[in-house]
Formats: C-alpha cells, structure tokens, sequence
C-alpha cells in the first residue's frame, strides 16, 4: 500500500515527527523511504551608491558572490537535515534515498512526487519559516493540493 514514501524534511519538530510516522509506515509495509529538503534563497537588497536624500532610487541586488554564499550556506544547511534524517531512517534498518533541491518548496515537493510514482507523501504541519508561511501559504497545505498522491500532514 505505501511502499514508496516521499518524506519532506526541514529540520523543524514537525518535520522530525514527520519522518518518525513515514518511518513507522515504511516498517509495516515493507517500504522505502526519499527524503527530500527544499531550500530557497532570498538575496538582501542594499541601497544604491549613488543614492541621495534628494534622489530616491531603487534598491539593487547584492553582489554575486554574495548572492552565491548565501545560496551555498543554505545548499549546505540542507545537506546537514537530510543527513541526520538520513542517519534516522538507517537506525530503523528503513531503506532510504536523499533528494535536495533549490526552489519553490511546493513545486518541488509536488514534481519529485510525479517523477518517483510515490505512493504517499508525508510532511510536517509547519516548518521553520512562519513569516514565509503568511507571505507564500503553508508548504503542508500547497502540496495537499497539488500532489499525485495521498498526502499525510503530521501535527
């Protein structure tokens, strides 16, 4: 029945139970388990050189390399919270394959799905970000209704 489950880990305490239930599920039928992270990076925006008190100007974006540290601190970051899921699921003897991806969380979650045939995705209530949640809708509730599949949100 859920032989191929899809588990989205962010670190947070929901996704932790998360990845506890898809863990119990995989045991009972005999299943495996992709754990997948999603990380997004937001480049600050600092004022313009040029700009004066008499001339408003619009902000510009950061330097590349900027830009490019901050992309690889949360690439890395994300590599930690799949491994330590990783280290979870392999204590449990629970057969289990990682996936990062840069992006919108959602998208991602829901086209990983699609191109695994997962039979079931679980996923935490909230994650980390809540402020993200009010400007870009809950993460739980945009893949429950975009996914191929039944969808398991742990409180």
């Amino acid at each position: 029945m859920f032989n191929n489950i899809l588990v989205a880990v962010d670190g947070s305490e929901h996704s932790k139970k998360a990845l506890n239930y898809a863990l119990e599920l995989a045991g009972k039928f005999d299943g495996k388990i992709t754990l997948i992270h999603v990380y997004s990076t937001v480049v600050p925006l600092v004022p313009s050189v040029l700009e004066t008190p008499s001339t408003p100007t619009l902000p510009l974006p950061t330097s590349s390399a900027i830009a490019a540290k901050i992309t690889e601190d949360a690439k890395q970051k994300g590599k930690q919270i799949l491994n330590e899921a990783e280290r979870v699921a392999k204590e449990r003897l629970i057969s289990v394959k990682t996936v990062l991806r840069e992006g919108d969380a959602v998208r991602e979650i829901v086209a990983v799905a699609q191109e695994g045939k997962f039979d079931l995705i679980v996923i935490g209530h909230r994650g980390l970000s809540k402020l993200k949640e009010l400007f870009l809708g809950a993460v739980s509730e945009g893949v429950s209704h975009k996914a191929p599949c039944p969808v398991l949100i742990v409180k």
